[in-house]
């Protein structure tokens, strides 16, 4: 094998095909990336046997032929490499990579003995690269990071013909985002849970993407995979085998009292308050007529007050919430106003945007219960 290709093509297709690589291989081949090459096309790809990841790589091809070497050193080597075009070439078992005056020369890994990579499943739907970025980003925030409950650790991806929901929780908030696609299969409906770390760091490097292409296998008929296209750029990753909770019956129907307000300045006041909440100490706030009063702090501990204005619609009511969730879940609206509807003090709130722009998202938010 030997191929010639642009120093910064090469550094973003190795990265991308390294995000797969895990970080103890069960067997020695999967800590490699395989380099692929049929004479036409270079590929890189990257497997841990739950997720994979390969990209097409722009390359003069003087040599086609297919090697495995260690990944993470190649992408280490492709980042420090100078800005010049870059020679890969194959020398017995060994793979030099040469760039202007540096010379590396890796041993590489039995080519013969790495798993097949898993084929991308059939395609369901379509959508611009951003706004899959921001949905999905928007709910990513609420997934779980306790490995005992995995069913949690995923985002729920729910299709039905143009219409896709995203949704993640924590037990103790929960975000929900809908937003349109064109369908590649009109009438498909199926559900999936999809690693949230996967799909967030898919989403996030495929922002720039004009579309992104989302194929999709139930785990009735196959393995159970979910992947990603755009830009040259594939993924797959293995669906997370659990019961999401049956999340619609949280959100409320109706709100004894809403409040709207301007988000960067609850936002703010919110940071300052906080400044005196110990660890898992909360954040009270105090709705009624025009403003919200919010206060953290209490007994001999320091203590902080702030009000912010605001239009309260309904009951006037003081709740409590842990004030990195509160702050989470405002920083992923994209409005400059908010809206905080409530049943009950000891009742899950919701945040949704207001005005303009407003989008369907939904981000529900369990109180702190209040010594009394």
């Amino acid at each position: 094998m030997k191929f010639r290709v642009e120093r910064d093509r090469l550094a973003d297709g190795v990265a991308w095909a390294a995000r797969a690589l895990p970080n103890r291989p069960s067997i020695p081949t999967l800590s490699g990336l395989l380099i692929a090459s049929d004479g036409s096309d270079l590929t890189l790809s990257g497997f841990d046997m739950e997720n994979a990841a390969s990209v097409h790589v722009e390359a003069s091809i003087d040599e086609p032929g297919k090697v495995l070497v260690s990944g993470r050193l190649l992408a280490d080597i492709a980042r420090s490499l100078p800005a010049l075009p870059v020679v890969i070439a194959t020398e017995g078992s060994r793979l030099e990579v040469q760039c202007g005056r540096s010379t590396f020369v890796l041993p590489t890994l039995p080519v013969d003995e790495y798993p097949p990579l898993p084929q991308m499943p059939d395609p369901v739907g379509t959508v611009a690269g951003a706004d899959f970025a921001k949905a999905v980003s928007q709910v990513a925030i609420a997934a779980g990071k306790d490995d005992t409950l995995p069913m949690l650790l995923g985002i729920r991806v729910e299709i039905n013909d143009s219409s896709v929901t995203l949704a993640a929780t924590d037990r103790y908030r929960l975000a929900v985002r809908e937003f349109q696609w064109t369908p590649t299969q009109p009438g498909f409906e199926g559900a999936a849970l999809v690693p949230a770390r996967v799909l967030a760091e898919t989403a996030k490097v495929l922002a720039n993407a004009k579309s992104v292409s989302v194929a999709y296998a139930p785990s009735s008929t196959s393995d159970g995979l979910m992947g990603f296209s755009g830009d040259g750029r594939n993924t797959t990753t293995r669906l997370i085998d659990g019961d999401f909770p049956k999340y619609r019956a949280l959100l409320p129907d109706t709100h004894s009292s809403v409040a709207t307000v301007e988000k960067a300045s609850l936002v703010e006041a919110v940071k300052r308050v906080a400044l005196v909440a110990e660890r898992n100490t909360p954040v009270r706030l105090s709705f009624s007529g025009d403003e919200v009063a919010l206060q953290a702090g209490s007994g001999d501990e320091a203590q902080a007050t702030e009000s912010v204005e605001c239009n309260l619609e309904g009951d006037a009511i003081a709740i409590a919430f842990n004030p990195q969730y509160l702050l989470d879940g405002l920083a992923a609206t994209e409005t400059s106003e908010v809206k905080i509807s409530f049943t009950a003090p000891n009742r899950p709130a919701v945040i949704t945007e207001a005005g303009s722009g407003a989008s369907s998202y939904q981000y529900l938010i369990m109180p702190v219960r209040l010594a009394s």
